[in-house]
């Protein structure tokens, strides 16, 4: 066993734990008197970069790093992680002279780190550096410094990194959140780069799930309702209605299930060679092709209901989208 003092009861390591949050608490918050103009030239090199972001690090810092090339590349920067020992043995060829160097080093001493930075400046590649001061290597092999400060480890031994991680990815989360906000990048596009997530699928067109096709279940406004059913019945996926169309394809009227099983409740029998005109439901609610699939599902809970047309702008039905296809795409 080590040297060091065991924590003999509950409060104290409440406590300690509490002291841990407060340290590094206040150490993010004193970064943000050192933002200033190497934050922005750092922004501006970013922003002018016409290749990917190549963040680098060993060890902890290392893994900040991964976390942060993550961050820039779903929020609009193109970006990969490239570890300074595998770039020293062959892979410094993934780096061309139009990316951008970003090297994370609390010390600015790592060897494998300020080993890949030397001749990725020789590959004309510029370097931005987050690292504890202006006087390490790292920062001297930079073109820009953001600097930590020296900081205060929350460990026991003042060792194991814990606050300047934590400095480190605050900053990153920074530089890459004003990166983000200057390209404008908004919830459409970071939905496309998370097409799995909840907002992704929110942000799904109507046109990505609608049924169209041989899918669309549409009937003449003349049509009976033995035809109607016929067309429900049969139309691929079993929608659970139909669309009413004017000759020349305009939405008139929709007619559902429900519908059918309110004639059935109300009548002993049904006269088949009813028009559907006449039992349909008029002035159904519509959405757009290139709504959001997010507008649809709000609108049919609004309103109760199972089905919603889709409709181009001349009022023509194009589409149908049914409450399973909503539940396919789990909204």
């Amino acid at each position: 066993m080590g040297t060091g003092c065991a924590l003999s009861n509950a409060s104290e390591r409440l406590e300690r734990a509490a002291e841990v949050l407060r340290l590094e608490a206040r150490t993010i918050a004193g970064l943000e008197s050192r933002l200033g103009p190497d934050f922005l030239k750092a922004v501006d090199l970013i922003l002018a970069c016409r290749g990917h972001l190549v963040v680098t690090g060993v060890g902890k810092a290392g893994l900040v790093g991964q976390k942060l090339s993550a961050t820039f590349a779903s929020t609009g920067t193109p970006s990969l992680f490239l570890h300074p020992t595998e770039a020293l043995h062959g892979d410094l060829g993934r780096i061309r002279s139009h990316d951008l160097l970003l090297a994370l080093s609390n010390s600015g001493e790592s060897a494998e780190t300020n080993q890949m930075a030397a001749p990725a400046r020789r590959l004309g590649v510029q370097v931005i550096a987050i690292t504890a001061g202006r006087k390490s290597t790292l920062a001297r092999l930079s073109d820009c410094v953001l600097e930590l400060g020296e900081i205060e480890e929350a460990c026991p031994l003042k060792l194991a990194p814990t606050a300047s991680t934590s400095a480190m990815m605050a900053l990153g989360d920074a530089l890459a959140m004003v990166v983000s906000q200057d390209r404008r990048f908004g919830r459409e596009e970071y939905a496309l780069y998370h097409p799995g997530g909840m907002l992704g699928r929110k942000l799904m067109r109507v046109a990505e799930v609608m049924r169209s096709g041989a899918e669309l279940p549409l009937v003449n406004a003349e049509a009976t309702l033995g035809e109607t059913i016929l067309v429900m019945n049969r139309t691929p996926g079993r929608p659970g209605a139909a669309l009413v169309v004017e000759q020349d394809g305009r939405l008139t009227g929709i007619f559902t299930h429900g519908d059918l099983a309110r004639l059935l409740e109300s009548h002993s029998s049904i006269d088949r060679d009813t028009k559907v005109r006449e039992r349909m439901g008029k002035n159904p609610k519509s959405v757009r092709p290139e709504q959001l699939v997010e507008e649809a599902m709000r609108m049919m809970t609004q309103f109760h209901i199972d089905q919603i047309a889709v409709i181009d702008e001349q009022g023509r039905a194009v589409g149908l989208i049914d409450i399973q296809d909503l539940l396919e795409v789990r909204l």
